[in-house]
């Protein structure tokens, strides 16, 4: 088990996929926080997979090469916070009755081998005790954590290769939580759709926390294979289709790559619609979000309030593959909720509804995990 360690003012963040890593530093300024550094670059395949490090030293030159072109001021420090794999992570929420903090600690060891698939002595293991909204409850309401240490050693051996150290490891969905919701907090469950290149990440936080989480391979890159697949195009005019027209009536195609022309466009016709294309994969998105909610609602109970309180009243999407024009009203559509884009600088910025521009925002997207690793970092300095 990894001992808590302190953080530093300086520490940043860094979010690792399977295809990308982006990095992160905020600052403060004045009353608010602001970008100091930021960075990514792309991962080959083949070095990550499906969370799992399978070649720590080039993954550790794309770090460092990484950090000496990030954009903004120079990073200097070495302490970072890095994101787990959340396809890795298993977390449970528990209940034991109220006790000292040493007992609960003890409580918790003992007990989480109840509730996770692997020896606690072979995982990197971690909890929370969630503060309740109203302060009523005889017992205390428990969100533990824990991934495999085979997955979490070659992070840290990586980082260090990279010369960096290591000050706190934590799962995708805490940092995308702590980037997405304002102050912390919700009266009502959210939903986030974290839509990313190579899985999606689903998240329920209610109250202060993270209540339910799930992956599944179901990507944005799907969307983008099945473009270029059909329309005969490269990957990179199809990712383009996507953010430009996405599920739009019709839409154009640039045939450069193909004639040399630049000003060469085809018209996709009706029965050729981007939306139809990307049916398939849209459909299972929806599925698998639909069967997650299912299983929420049927769990819900340890919330301690009424039946209409665990109804997710909001959606938020986060993830690059959530500039696909459209998504938002497809799967307001098709879910029956209003879903819209998350907005991951509501508690960086003061009024970021107003002062981050849509483009920006939309860039913002695929940062989102970065800036709650970053969010970690700077308000734990100031603790």
């Amino acid at each position: 088990m990894l001992e808590p360690l302190t953080l530093k003012p300086t520490a940043f963040g860094i979010d690792i996929s399977d295809s990308s890593l982006k990095i992160v530093k905020l600052k403060r300024k004045g009353a608010e926080f602001d970008l100091a550094s930021f960075g990514e670059a792309e991962i080959p395949r083949g070095v990550v997979e499906g969370g799992e490090i399978k070649n720590e030293e080039a993954l550790a030159k794309i770090i460092h090469q990484a950090l000496s072109q990030v954009r903004g001021e120079k990073i200097k420090t070495e302490e970072v916070i890095v994101s787990l794999p959340e396809e890795k992570a298993f977390l449970r929420m528990i209940q034991f009755p109220k006790m000292n903090p040493e007992e609960l600690e003890k409580a918790i060891l003992f007990e989480a081998e109840n509730h996770i698939p692997v020896p606690v002595k072979e995982s990197c293991l971690g909890f929370e005790v969630i503060e309740p909204l109203v302060n009523h409850l005889d017992h205390f309401d428990i969100l533990l954590a824990a991934i495999p240490q085979k997955i979490v050693d070659p992070y840290i051996r990586v980082l260090k290769a990279a010369s960096l150290r290591p000050c706190a490891l934590e799962i995708e969905s805490s940092s995308t939580s702590r980037a997405l919701i304002k102050n912390g907090i919700t009266p009502n469950p959210v939903l986030l759709i974290d839509f990313g290149a190579t899985r999606t990440g689903l998240i329920v936080f209610s109250g202060r926390s993270i209540r339910f989480t799930s992956s599944f391979l179901t990507s944005s890159s799907d969307l983008t294979e099945a473009l270029a697949s059909k329309l005969g195009i490269s990957s990179v005019e199809a990712e383009r289709i996507k953010v430009n027209y996405g599920l739009e009536a019709k839409t154009k195609v640039r045939l450069e790559e193909k004639t040399g022309d630049s000003e060469l466009e085809k018209e996709i016709l009706e029965d050729h619609r981007v939306i139809q294309i990307l049916e398939p994969a849209l459909s299972q998105l929806v599925s698998e979000i639909k069967n997650f909610l299912d299983f929420y609602y049927s769990h819900a109970s340890h919330e301690h309030s009424s039946p209409s309180r665990h109804e997710v009243k909001r959606v938020l999407l986060s993830g690059g593959g959530a500039n696909l024009k459209g998504l938002d009203r497809y799967l307001t559509r098709e879910l029956s909720l209003p879903v819209v884009l998350g907005n991951p600088w509501v508690n960086v910025l003061d009024d970021p509804q107003e002062r981050v521009p849509e483009a920006y925002l939309r860039r913002s997207l695929s940062y989102t995990n970065a800036l709650g690793l970053a969010l970690r970092g700077i308000m734990t300095a100031d603790d």
